[in-house]
């Protein structure tokens, strides 16, 4: 396993940009779901919100959590078909609150992927600010897609921000192998440079 995560890691590091530090104020802002999941049951803290937390600790980075103004379904049917309809649709739901990004110059942004995509809530967010001369680093939590089409989405949304290669990580390897899921986490910021 551990070898299959440092795999994923440099995979996801290739597809993306060359590495380079932040500088000045950092931001972790994450999407994460509770209730039932896939591959690891009912869960009360979210796979993606152990990563992030696991990343702000490592960088001193502030944590945001982006939460849709109507929660998802606890169900895990009933928030896929929901996540299929706003995808389909282009649906950017309202955020139950906002997070002024301004004084930040580096955000990891992390999000569960939902039909190979971000979140649409995680959409919303990104739009409801300006990237310009920021840098932007995503991390996923994924039962087999990795990143999905995150990379090349928020290249597109994110035209004036700089995005650096992200990093994915099984949401059963988050929320059951957490030692693993912190060294995959350490070992891609090691190759950020961070």
């Amino acid at each position: 396993m551990k070898k299959f995560i440092l795999a994923l890691t440099v995979l996801a590091l290739a597809a993306g940009c060359a590495p380079a530090a932040p500088r000045g104020k950092t931001l972790v802002a994450v999407f994460s779901k509770t209730g039932e999941q896939y591959h690891v049951g009912v869960i009360q803290e979210g796979n993606t919100m152990i990563v992030a937390k696991m990343i702000a600790a490592a960088t001193g980075a502030d944590l945001f959590e982006i939460r849709a103004a109507n929660a998802y379904p606890e169900g895990y049917d009933e928030t896929t078909d929901i996540a299929r309809k706003e995808l389909r649709a282009g649906v950017r739901p309202e955020l139950a609150e906002d997070k002024d990004i301004g004084a930040y110059d580096t955000v990891f942004l992390g999000y569960p992927i939902w039909w190979g995509e971000m979140p649409m809530a995680v959409f919303t967010f990104l739009e409801s600010h300006d990237w310009k001369g920021k840098t932007v680093v995503p991390f996923a939590t994924h039962e087999g897609s990795g990143m999905g089409r995150t990379q090349e989405s928020l290249q597109k949304a994110l035209p004036d921000a700089k995005i650096l290669g992200g990093l994915a990580v099984r949401g059963a390897v988050a929320q059951n192998e957490r030692p693993q899921a912190q060294q995959a986490v350490t070992e891609w910021l090691a190759k950020l440079g961070l």
